[in-house]
């Protein structure tokens, strides 16, 4: 027996139920039918933040970042095979503080990189600082039992 998970779109926000032996199927939106996951982070913006991290069954881990900060820049592509490897088990997104400055106040982003794992819409972890494969694996690893 198999346990159906609500899945938001990350392109039109539409709330999808898809059972959770079937999400490795690559499982389209019924609204809009693009992909659910497409192994890269998403961008959130106060526009979509909400409707995409903030409800669904799946837990968030997002990155805020910002184009000037080096650790962020060397960190991304670590970030970016996480998704790869680990959707759809995980969503995995990123916030441009600079751009988006009202979500790293809502969440008091005081450095760059700062990790956020959000599951139900509610802070579980966070981790500030650069971390490689390993430490991000181990760091999810503990914020997700």
């Amino acid at each position: 027996m198999s346990n159906v998970l609500s899945v938001p779109c990350p392109h039109c926000s539409a709330l999808n139920r898809v059972p959770d032996q079937r999400l490795g199927e690559h499982p389209t939106c019924g609204r809009c039918k693009q992909p659910l996951f497409e192994g890269k982070p998403i961008e959130l913006t106060t526009a979509n933040f909400d409707a995409v991290a903030g409800r669904g069954d799946l837990p968030v881990v997002i990155d805020f970042w910002a184009t000037w900060c080096g650790p962020c820049r060397g960190f991304a592509p670590v970030f970016a095979e996480a998704a790869r490897s680990l959707e759809p088990r995980l969503r995995l997104a990123k916030v441009d503080t600079d751009a988006q400055p009202a979500l790293a106040s809502r969440f008091g982003i005081r450095s760059i990189p700062t990790l956020l794992v959000l599951r139900d819409g509610r802070e579980v972890a966070r981790q500030a600082g650069a971390l490689n494969a390993s430490q991000l694996r181990q760091f999810l690893d503990g914020a997700l039992r």
